[in-house]
Parts: structure tokens; C-alpha cells; sequence
């Protein structure tokens, strides 16, 4: 079914559209934390030129899904009004912040970190102002969104630690309470769609959302505190801390595929007011 009075699934936003969001949000959040560990040298150039990596990864994949590809540019013609447009300028501010610290021009990695929170929180605003889709124009998606992309680039951090080593048990810290604070976002989400949802958009949602609940982030949370109070030390720490990142990653990464892929149906026609015949309006 493609229209009528009951919920259909969108098929506009596919799997390059989901894939914006998932190597996009990634790549900022990855960004965010490279700031937050204060990495110098090697690891600050190749963690960065990742973000970015990730970041344009996730734009090349939406410039494939459209159907006319050479006029993709018409997406800078409108940012007073598109979150697209903004998502754009954003991303074009952040590949020159990032690439002038990747070249050492710059250390300061914190100006490239506030830009990939602009340009996450745009990617959240796209999906929020889908009105006619439940589960997308739902207020809590954005800082779902957003949430799930600090966690996802938090996760690639920690899988890339024991090739960078700038990890710290402050920034251990960090990772867990993020993730505790996107299970509670999700929580609060799940929570407002109830009764709201398409049945087979619910079904996919709680299905990502077991994944995200035990594997994204009840095991990732053990095993960070299990280092952070010693259970797991020395050589052991950064496989097991890029274990936990990895699975973070991987069920935030899937969370968010399945809400532009198979949670996106709309709601149907709304009639709130149906004419009788016979019968004065």
C-alpha cells in the first residue's frame, strides 16, 4: 500500500538516507570525543581525518539517493528554512575546521567538536520535522539523536584505543554516562509513541530497542565498570574497553537504521471530522 486511511511505510528515506545518520552521527561524535581526550599528535591527525571520514561517508550516501544527483546543490539554497540546508553549511564549516587540525594548523580541537554538535543536532531536526510520520516528528527524537551519535563516535574512541592509547578512566566515565543517558532518552521516546505507532514500526522499534537495552548497553556499562574498579587492568584494558565501544557503536548504529528504514510509516489520512448526509456541517 502506498496511500490511505491506515499507516503505510515511507519509501523515500532508504538505506543511503539511513546511512547519513548512522556514519554522520558517528563521525561527530567521534569528533566530540577526540576534544574531550585532548589527543595530540598522530592520534589527534588520524582520529580526526576518521570523524571527517565518517562524516562524508554519510553525505556521499544521501547525494547517491537522490534522483537527480547534479542538483544536489539546490540543498544551499534555502537554510532559513531547511535543516538540510543547515546540515550542509554545517558540514562544510566542520570538513575546513577539521581539516586545518588534521594539517596541524591548529590544535584546538574543541571548535571542530561544537561544529559536529551542530551538525548532529541538524541531522536530529531533519527527522523531527517529518510531521507525518509518528514515529520521526516525535520532540524526544532529536535528543535520541543526538545521544546516539555521542555514543556511537564515543564507541569508535574506545575501538580504536589500542591503536591511539589517549583513553582515561575520566573519559571511561563519560562514555558510561552517555550511554546511560540514551537508554533513559530511549525510555522516555518509547514511552510518548505508545499507542501512537504503526504495528510493524513498533515491532522494529522494540526489537532495536532490546538490542539497545542489553547489548548497546548493559554489557558496555559492566565492562567499563569493571575497569574503572580494577577488575580488568593492564594490557587487558583497551581489548576489553574497545569491546564495550564496538558494541555501543554497532547497536546505536542499528537503532538508528531501523527508525529511518522501518519505523518511517505515516500515519495514515487523519479525518477528524467526517460529513453526514443530511446533515448541516
Amino acid at each position: 500500500m502506498t496511500f490511505g486511511p491506515n499507516p503505510w511505510q515511507q519509501t523515500s528515506w532508504d538505506a543511503r538516507a539511513a546511512g547519513n545518520f548512522m556514519c554522520g552521527g558517528a563521525g561527530a561524535g567521534l569528533i566530540v570525543f577526540v576534544a574531550m581526550a585532548e589527543a595530540s599528535g598522530p592520534a589527534l591527525t588520524g582520529l580526526m581525518l576518521a570523524g571527517l571520514a565518517l562524516v562524508g561517508l554519510g553525505l556521499f550516501s544521501v547525494f547517491l539517493e537522490t534522483g537527480r544527483p547534479l542538483r544536489a546543490v539546490n540543498v544551499l539554497f534555502n537554510p532559513r528554512t531547511s535543516w538540510m540546508s543547515r546540515e550542509a553549511f554545517t558540514a562544510a564549516l566542520l570538513f575546513a575546521v577539521g581539516g586545518a587540525i588534521a594539517l596541524g594548523w591548529t590544535h584546538n580541537a574543541w571548535f571542530a567538536a561544537a561544529l559536529a554538535l551542530v551538525f548532529v543536532y541538524c541531522q536530529a531536526r531533519m527527522l523531527r520535522a517529518a510531521k507525518g510520520i509518528p514515529a520521526w516528528r516525535e520532540p524526544m527524537v532529536v535528543p535520541l539523536v543526538v545521544s546516539t551519535g555521542l555514543c556511537e563516535g564515543g564507541g569508535l574512541f574506545l575501538l580504536a584505543l589500542p591503536l591511539h592509547g589517549t583513553g582515561t578512566l575520566w573519559l571511561l566515565a563519560v562514555f558510561g554516562a552517555l550511554l546511560v543517558a540514551r537508554l533513559l532518552v530511549w525510555f522516555a521516546y518509547r514511552r510518548r509513541l505508545a499507542g501512537a505507532l504503526a504495528r510493524g514500526a513498533a515491532v522494529a522499534l522494540d526489537r532495536a530497542g532490546w538490542l539497545l537495552q542489553i547489548v548497546g548497553t548493559l554489557v558496555p556499562l559492566a565492562l567499563i565498570a569493571l575497569i574503572v574498579i580494577g577488575g580488568i587492568s593492564g594490557d587487558r584494558v583497551p581489548l576489553f574497553a574497545a569491546i564495550a565501544g564496538l558494541m555501543a557503536a554497532a547497536a546505536g548504529s542499528y537503532l538508528k537504521f531501523t527508525l529511518v528504514t522501518r519505523a518511517g510509516f505515516n500515519q495514515g489520512f487523519a479525518l477528524t471530522h467526517l460529513p453526514v448526509r443530511g446533515q448541516a456541517r
